[in-house]
């Protein structure tokens, strides 16, 4: 599967972006998916899945309750919902698939990665 982030920009503290995964090749419903993020000098962290299913979404503490994930199996693509978002939440923005059923939250558990989107958050 190929996968196709896309979304990000510049937006100001307390805003929204949306952020898109499109994948080809295979249905993304056959993948748990997620997102990831890697700011300056840190290491690729995990922020929100979505199962095979779509019933059950995952996030990341940091994130929880201001983003939301959501998938629509028919587009074959993902999407990431970021409301009130925080200069901390700046890093580039990576969607990735892990061909196990079980939903894993360790960059190197995922099977499939898209090219990163940068999100930039200014105060």
């Amino acid at each position: 599967v190929q996968l196709q982030a896309s979304g990000g920009g510049l937006v100001q503290a307390g805003g929204s972006l949306r952020l898109s995964c499109a994948a080809s090749g295979r249905a993304s419903s056959s993948y748990v998916m997620g997102w990831f993020r890697q700011a300056p000098g840190k290491e690729r962290e995990f922020v929100a899945a979505i199962s095979r299913s779509g019933g059950s979404t995952y996030y990341a503490d940091s994130v929880k309750g201001r983003f939301t994930i959501s998938g629509d199996n028919a587009r074959n693509t993902v999407y990431l919902q970021m409301n009130s978002l925080k200069p901390e939440d700046t890093a580039v923005y990576y969607c990735a698939a892990d061909s196990h059923s079980r939903v894993s939250y360790y960059p190197y558990d995922m099977d499939y990665w898209g090219k990163g989107t940068q999100v930039t958050v200014s105060s």
